[in-house]
Formats: structure tokens, sequence, C-alpha cells
């Protein structure tokens, strides 16, 4: 029981972490905070991060609902899902983060008075892949033991982005530019990984359907 809800915690800590990527996210926030005093900067460093956590635990308690909504399957979900995060995956391998703001963005960032919940938290920390990786989490949650062990996976990539912001200067001189870059490289791997990972589950569940062996068998037979 302990081992499951710590592993569960664990696969939503690594699917999340590497799409959030508060390491590149630091550069940003280091640009768009600069004529803030250190104190107003870890202000908006602990709310953006605390609003991201909030995002991903909603969409994480509303996923079922939205998916019932629009009719959304759980395996359409998860290959969507997949392509969503192979996508980022292959972009940041490419040295092309989906977290990457244009000039102009950074430039209307740079002169608002509170930029937690936009630009950081969203989309920096917690855009569409982070989104569709919650929602898949929560379409293979069985009970509300799973649930909270998603939401202590959230906590964690939530903290772990509060101490790489607070602490963006020095995690951004130690890194350097090339630094970044491979760790980007690193965290691009592993999301095309986790992506890849999700289209075959995905796969998997429509070919072992009834639903879809059906109408190709009625075919052959008629």
């Amino acid at each position: 029981m302990i081992s499951n809800f710590i592993t569960i915690a664990v696969v939503t800590f690594i699917g999340i972490l590497p799409i959030a990527n508060p390491f590149s996210t630091a550069v940003v926030f280091l640009t768009i905070t600069e004529g803030f005093s250190e104190e107003r900067r870890r202000q908006q460093a602990r709310l953006a991060c605390i609003y991201m956590a909030i995002v991903l635990i909603t969409f994480l308690l509303l996923g079922t609902l939205i998916m019932n909504f629009f009719g959304i399957s759980i395996p359409g979900l998860r290959i969507a899902g997949g392509l969503i995060v192979t996508r980022i995956g292959f972009g940041m391998l490419n040295s092309r983060s989906e977290n990457e703001m244009s000039e102009e963005s950074r430039d209307e960032a740079v002169r608002m008075d509170d930029v937690a919940f936009t630009p950081l938290a969203m989309p920096l920390l917690s855009g569409p892949g982070s989104i569709a990786v919650t929602i898949g989490m929560a379409t293979e949650a069985d009970g509300v033991g799973e649930s909270l062990a998603i939401v202590v996976g959230i906590g964690l990539v939530a903290v772990v982005s509060w101490l790489v912001l607070r602490a963006s200067a020095k995690v951004v001189r130690f890194l350097g530019t090339t630094g970044t870059n491979v760790m980007g490289r690193i965290m691009g791997f592993l999301l095309v990984c986790v992506g890849i990972q999700f289209i075959v589950d995905g796969t998997q569940n429509i070919l072992s359907s009834p639903a879809f062996w059906g109408p190709v068998l009625d075919t052959i037979r008629g």
C-alpha cells in the first residue's frame, strides 16, 4: 500500500517536472523580475508555485468531469496527451522549449507588477503539457489514496520549482548557458519517453477493446 503510494507520487513527479522545467523558467524569472526587490522576487516565486499546484490539482479533481463532458475516452486522452508531451520533448531536444516566451511577451511581463500567475504559473510552469499529464494520471487513479499520491507528486514539483526560482540567480550562474541547454535536452529526452509510453498505452487500450474489434469482425463475416 505504502510502496504503491510512493510509486505513484514519484511517477507523477517525474512526469511533470521536466515539462514544468523550472531551470529554464529561472532564466525568464530573473528577466521579468529585474526591477523587483529580493523580498518581492521571493514572494512572486512562492505565489507562482502555489498557483501552479492549484491549477494542476484542479484539473486532477475535474479531469473525469471534463472528459465526460466532451465525450473523451481514456485511450484517446492518453494518445493526445502523449502527442503533446512528445512534441514538447522534441522541441526541448532541439533547444526550443515549450516554456520560451517571445520578446514581445517578455517585454510586457517586465512591465507587470505581479507576474506570479501570468506568465510564471501559466503557461510557464503549468502549461498544456503539465495539464495533459495530470489529467492522464487522474484517469488511472484508483480511489482517494492514489489521487492523494498524485497530489503529493504535484506538491513535490511545486517545492522543487520554488527552490529553483528562489535561488534562480545562483542556478543560472552555476549552470550557465551550456548547462541550461544540457539540462533542457535531458528533460526533453525524458519527455519523449513519457509521451511515447502514453501513446503505446492508449493504443494498446484501443486494440484490446471489444468495441474496436466488433465492427471489424462483423465486416469480415459479412
